[in-house]
């Protein structure tokens, strides 16, 4: 009898440090990997989170067109007057270099989604001014 009244007051102080102790955050990054730095920091914002640049590669862009290579919850909380309170950063790795790699600038590889997409684009533009020099020397043979 003394087991079972043993066991329930130590169930019973269990549970009550719980309820004081309350719950933890549960927080995690939202997904903003291979996003600008611009897309990346209005996104944790709406999720109620602060962006924050943890490391930075390459300064061949502005902060705002970097991509974001990694992003995760700061594993560290804040001091502020009166204890300590949950941290909502989440701190971010900027790649800065150039959209894609050539020779002499660093940038993106083809090998890389990113760099195939920049690659592609980069492609159609040339296709795009090319087709219009053409119409504009037609037009001007023909007048």
């Amino acid at each position: 009898m003394l087991k079972i009244v043993a066991r329930g007051m130590a169930a019973v102080v269990v549970a009550g440090t719980g309820m004081c102790l309350g719950p933890g955050t549960a927080n995690a990054a939202p997904e903003v990997v291979d996003r600008t730095y611009n897309d990346a920091k209005r996104i944790i914002q709406q999720a109620g989170g602060t962006a924050v640049i943890a490391t930075r590669t390459g300064a061949g862009l502005e902060d705002g067109k970097c991509l974001v290579m990694n992003a995760w919850d700061a594993g560290y909380q804040r001091i502020v007057r009166g204890g300590m309170r949950a941290n909502n950063e989440v701190l971010l790795a900027l790649n800065c270099n150039g959209v894609l790699a050539g020779p002499g600038s660093s940038g993106n590889s083809l090998a890389s989604p990113v760099g195939r997409e920049a690659k592609l684009k980069a492609e159609q533009e040339a296709a795009k001014r090319a087709a219009q020099q053409r119409q504009a020397q037609a037009a001007a043979s023909s007048g």
